[in-house]
């Protein structure tokens, strides 16, 4: 088994390495995120438009004016 000591001062060496986003790259992240987001959201809109659609006329449930 590896001693306490030496794996706290790998943690601390391997912590040291990780590189944290700049302000700039974490907001274009989220803003990319958020437009994917929107994009994914319409996109399923309208299938489950036009699958309603389908099914409705399928089954006789269409809208009759």
């Amino acid at each position: 088994m590896a001693n306490p000591f030496e794996f706290i001062q790998q943690v601390r060496s391997e912590a040291a390495k990780v590189v944290w986003p700049t302000r700039r790259e974490t907001l274009i992240t989220t803003g990319l995120v958020l437009l994917l987001v929107v994009f994914t959201s319409l996109f399923f809109l309208v299938v489950d438009e036009v699958l309603r659609t389908i099914v409705s006329l399928v089954l006789g449930f269409g809208r009759s004016g």
